[in-house]
Formats: structure tokens, C-alpha cells, sequence
């Protein structure tokens, strides 16, 4: 029998597998996006950077090459 559901699955286009997913998709809900709680650096305890990586982070450009 799990012969029978492997060769199914092996048989299912991709055709097939987008019209699933666009049939259960308005099921699906996604939870609503809150923003960020910004924390107070005298929260932030334990954290510490090697001199070399903040000479790397220091000398990277703020935007990117």
C-alpha cells in the first residue's frame, strides 16, 4: 500500500501542486505584523564584538557597495 502512495505522489505535475496550493490558500491566515519593540541599550547585557569585527563592521560602507 505505501508503494501505491509513493507512485501517486511521484505522478502529481506541478500544475497539479500550484492548483492545490492556490485552492487552500485563502484558508491560510496570516497572523497581522506588529512592529518591532525598540529595547533600551542599557537592557542589552552580555554582548561583546572582537576588536577585529568592529573594525570590520566600523569600515564597511552604510549603504552597501
Amino acid at each position: 500500500m505505501s508503494n501505491n502512495i509513493a507512485t501517486r505522489e511521484s505522478e502529481i505535475s506541478l500544475a497539479e501542486l500550484r492548483g492545490d496550493c492556490a485552492r487552500m490558500a485563502p484558508h491560510w491566515v496570516a497572523p497581522t505584523k506588529s512592529a518591532p519593540v525598540p529595547v533600551e541599550p542599557s537592557r542589552i547585557h552580555g554582548v561583546t564584538v572582537p576588536p577585529a569585527s568592529a573594525r570590520l563592521v566600523d569600515a564597511m560602507s552604510d549603504y552597501g557597495d
